[in-house]
């Protein structure tokens, strides 16, 4: 373990006691069902992992610290409860490993590692990877290659991690680029892509929340209706994705980014640096087997999966009952869009999937590498101890999140940030509850689960109880809110997989990712959210941040003071 210096223990512990005192004061003397300490898991997560450096660690002690926080309070004196919040701290560590969608999300991590080590036994991603090179002929068209596989890979964020960090690793390391930076592009086109996709395993999960919420108010309108009516609303995830392609045209970073990509002088690249967190990229590199890649060995496996997991999401959804009354449907938006809202086992056809493309990569290796057994086992073993580091990571952080879930943690940071109501600030104040609350908890997908049923009927009540704009930005404002904060959250599962599959130190990732992160969240804010509550037009907001990203960058590549360096984070 790094030894933490005293200043950042000393600025950790100050940072503890002044977040506890802003969430004490409000609730102090308020009967309620939620409780101020029910922020402290997630908080005392985040404080260690960045003062102690440990991930693994920081998770679990912030999940035992939960487990005590349950039951505990109660009667402090009883020897009882404390033994049995330890308990209950295992139990939800127990829970995370029982829960069966979590048991196909780790199956699933495991196949697809597993596949991408034989696809790099086997030469195929090298292949792909040669291919590509034709194209990368500078630092700027790496990077550029690295988006445009980031946009193509919408099905699953886990999956776009993982096959475009990996792929592009070698790529960016040739060309001195940072695997901070790789990390960075990584994961600002995972969870916009598959949050936007109106094909992805996002979509049926965020249909689901929306059709309860239109049942619930009631509304005559479906889930995918007000999915539509959203996305017009979804400033940060379309303005990440402009910042980046801005960011990666101008060739201008500033801040820390700056200053893992440069030396001191601003002149010779640099790797990222490594040892400030104890996170190791996964085991599935090759060293001694030499194969003159070919691309067909590994498209062939990755297109067998896209069409399993396309295929099973068609028929999971009642697609084919569909085709047969109408041979256009396949083709038919509206239909694929009823489909996937109705695919009940996403994770499941994603999982199955993977089996596929893990067979297939095994055959290909056999008959296109004409690999040997000893070596595919060899490659397949390598990929499963790989995958060992991530599952676990996963498993604790969804622990964490249970333990919020038994706290009600979410709960208390709507109830405290939420009470002011405005028509017009009600999107922006959604927007940072989301934020914060997927922050803390480190899953966008647990917060929009959160907020979507508890703040969607207010601002159908401040739309004058009616299905208007205020309800329509909102539900934009959750879903963007959650990604957010997710993309800022050093717990957060997919923040940690671009980290492990770019090879990337976590905290390098977290530090240069954020202020990025920070500045599309205001201009999302500034430009999106608030005006659009005032009335102007979804497509302003988005052409104007598109002259403030590229004047930022030309303001600061060609300023005379100095101010990539001078930026603080």
């Amino acid at each position: 373990m790094a030894k933490p210096t005293m200043m950042k223990i000393l600025s950790g512990i100050i940072v503890f006691i002044l977040i506890s005192l802003i969430a004490y004061w409000p609730s102090h003397g308020k009967d309620s069902t939620v409780y101020w300490f029910s922020i402290i898991p997630p908080l005392v997560a985040i404080i260690l992992a960045f003062v102690l450096k440990q991930i693994h660690f920081s998770l679990f002690v912030a999940v035992l610290l939960g487990g005590l926080l349950v039951k505990v309070p109660a009667d402090p004196l009883r020897l009882e409860n404390w033994t049995g919040g330890l308990g209950q701290g295992f139990q939800f560590i127990l829970a995370s490993l029982c829960d069966w969608t979590n048991i196909q999300i780790l199956a699933f991590v495991v196949l697809v590692m597993t596949m991408i080590s034989v696809l790099l036994f086997s030469g195929g991603l090298q292949g792909i990877i040669n291919w590509l090179e034709r194209y990368a002929r500078s630092k700027r068209s790496a990077q550029f290659i690295t988006v445009i596989m980031g946009l193509v890979i919408f099905i699953d964020d886990y999956a776009n991690t993982m096959l475009v960090g990996s792929a592009m690793r070698p790529i960016t390391d040739r060309y001195r680029i940072s695997r901070a930076k790789l990390a960075y592009l990584v994961d600002s086109t995972s969870a916009p892509v598959a949050g936007l996709a109106i094909i992805s395993t996002w979509i049926g999960y965020e249909v689901g929340l929306f059709n309860d919420v239109a049942q619930t108010l009631p509304l005559e309108h479906s889930g995918y209706s007000l999915f539509f009516d959203a996305l017009h609303y979804r400033y940060y995830c379309f303005m990440c994705l402009l910042f980046v392609l801005v960011n990666v045209i101008s060739g201008v970073d500033f801040g820390a980014m700056h200053r893992l990509e440069n030396t001191g002088s601003g002149v010779e690249p640099v790797p990222c640096s490594t040892g400030t967190l104890q996170i190791r990229e996964p085991d599935i590199e090759i060293a001694a087997v030499q194969i003159q890649g070919r691309a067909r060995t590994a498209i062939i496996p990755l297109v067998a999966l896209f069409t399993v997991l396309l295929t099973g999401l068609w028929f999971d959804g009642g697609g084919f009952d569909k085709l047969y009354q109408d041979p256009w449907s396949l083709v038919k938006l509206t239909v694929w869009q009823e489909v996937l809202s109705n695919s009940e086992n996403n994770i499941m056809v994603l999982a199955i999937s993977a089996l596929i493309g893990l067979i297939s990569a095994v055959i290909m290796a056999f008959t296109g590498a004409r690999l040997s057994a000893r070596i595919i086992f060899q490659a397949m073993t390598k990929g499963i101890t790989g995958s060992l580091l991530p599952i676990t990571i996963l498993v604790l952080a969804w622990s964490l999140k249970n333990s919020c879930d038994a706290l009600l943690t979410g709960q208390f940071l709507a109830e405290a940030i939420g009470s002011v109501l405005s028509a017009s600030l009600f999107p922006v104040i959604l927007f940072f509850v989301a934020g914060v609350t997927s922050f803390a908890t480190g899953t966008s997908w647990g917060t929009m689960a959160i907020l979507i049923p508890t703040a969607i009927p207010l601002a159908f009540i401040l739309d004058g109880s009616s299905y208007g704009l205020t309800t329509m930005i909102c539900l934009g404002a959750v879903l963007d809110g959650a990604i957010f904060g997710d993309h800022c959250s050093p717990i957060s599962d997919t923040t940690i997989m671009s980290s492990i599959f770019s090879g990337c130190d976590h905290l390098d990732h977290v530090r240069t990712q954020l202020p990025y992160s920070l500045i599309v969240a205001i201009a999302a804010l500034l430009l999106g959210y608030l005006p659009a509550a005032l009335g102007l037009p979804c497509w302003a907001g988005l052409i104007a941040a598109l002259f403030l990203f590229s004047f930022l960058f030309y303001v600061i590549k060609h300023s005379r003071f100095n101010i990539r360096n001078r930026i603080p984070l």
